[in-house]
């Protein structure tokens, strides 16, 4: 691939005019948009509101005038649209960690036995199925990488799962794996947190009952942005949160001794919602209105293809997937790829790091084009060729990577 025929996918961009909605600096070109979205105009502007107009001037009130009480539900329905879902079976609120226990916990509660995660998937989902298993005995267990839910050993009911690998980019089969979750008598709980606002997701067509996700990668929210929860219609009305704050109950301003949980999805609150943050999420989610998720997986999948056009004289390794298994990130490995990323970064080129040995660059659709993802790679060539990654400066290791 040569730059003319980068410019030339960009003339049939349908996206072209999407860049104008996001604050990003000039001369900087994106790489990081599966870590950290870049903040939407409507999102900025939509913090200011919230934090001038209704706060600064409204006060309490806007508790009931600007719908401070329905916006993680009026966000959440915002969020259902893009993972294929009803308006009203998610929610925004709480960390996906968080959100991540509530399901996996309700299901113990409700008599699933042991949970697991996959070996090498995202280590945080790990981590919290270790800490309920510590609290309630329940079993937990690692299976192997792509074995999915007929990987669980007996006694074992319950697989979390990202839907797209962290630093891979894989795309898992929804429908696939939902279908053996049935016939084994299993459940599933998805992590869409490298999936939602980039891949076209269907959840409720291929099946899915429960997911978590989160709100600050390629949704763009901000950092530390609110997750969302989703359960389906048909199982929430039994489902038993275990995190039973008052934002959960049926009637949070009876203030009555004992927990009655309210109708639907509404269930999965807990504390207060944080207002400044959630409602820069909600700003952010409206750059995705009208926009076609086919097509914005599509551009992805084409901007990574570029981008490996780019630099294949470097004949580097991926651990990425071919362009039709893959999702909105491409992976590389070299042994001295932090540095090579930080020397990126020094010309304006803004990937990540994923311990060992992986760079990892994302392609979000809305705000990037093919001349910028090609220009990134010809940069790349030229600082590993020659040697420039090598200054003693780019070895220094920040504590975010």
């Amino acid at each position: 691939m040569q730059l003319d025929d980068a410019r030339a996918l960009d003339r049939n961009d349908p996206f072209a005019r999407m860049a104008q909605l996001f604050d990003l600096p000039q001369g900087v070109i994106y790489l990081d948009g599966n870590s950290l979205g870049p903040p939407p105009r409507p999102a900025l502007d939509a913090l200011a509101r919230a934090a001038q107009a209704e706060w600064g001037h409204d006060l309490i009130a806007s508790w009931n005038s600007a719908d401070w009480m329905g916006l993680p539900l009026r966000t959440g329905a915002r969020i259902a649209r893009l993972i294929g879902v009803d308006e009203a079976s998610v929610i925004a609120g709480d960390s996906v960690s968080v959100n991540l226990f509530k399901l996996a916990a309700g299901l113990v509660m409700g008599g699933a036995r042991g949970v697991a995660v996959e070996r090498g998937d995202f280590p945080t989902d790990g981590y919290v199925m270790e800490g309920l298993s510590r609290l309630s005995g329940t079993p937990f267990t690692l299976v192997e990488p792509g074995a999915g839910v007929a990987g669980l050993p007996d006694g074992y009911d319950v697989l979390v799962r990202s839907a797209v690998h962290y630093k891979t980019a894989a795309i898992v089969d929804i429908a696939a794996q939902e279908r053996e979750a049935r016939r084994l008598g299993k459940m599933i709980i998805w992590d869409l947190s490298h999936a939602a606002g980039l891949v076209d997701l269907k959840l409720e067509r291929d099946g899915a009952q429960y997911a978590v996700g989160c709100g600050y990668k390629y949704l763009n929210g901000g950092p530390g942005a609110p997750a969302f929860v989703y359960c389906h219609r048909d199982v929430v009305e039994g489902f038993a949160q275990p995190l039973s704050g008052w934002m959960g109950h049926a009637s949070p301003f009876a203030f009555k001794d004992g927990y009655k949980p309210a109708s639907g999805v509404t269930r999965f609150g807990a504390g207060t919602p944080p207002i400044l943050s959630m409602s820069a999420l909600y700003g952010a989610l409206g750059a995705f209105d009208g926009v076609d998720m086919a097509q914005v997986e599509a551009k992805a999948r084409a901007l990574g293809d570029t981008f490996l056009s780019a630099i294949a004289p470097l004949e580097l390794q991926t651990i990425s997937p071919p362009s039709a298994q893959r999702a909105g990130h491409v992976s590389l490995v070299h042994e001295d790829g932090y540095a090579i990323v930080q020397a990126m970064i020094g010309e304006g080129i803004i990937g990540d790091f994923r311990e060992p040995d992986v760079m990892r660059f994302g392609f979000a659709p809305l705000y990037l084009t093919h001349e910028q993802v090609f220009s990134a790679g010809q940069t790349m060539i030229e600082i590993i060729q020659s040697g420039r990654y090598r200054d003693t400066r780019f070895a220094q290791r920040n504590a975010v990577t």
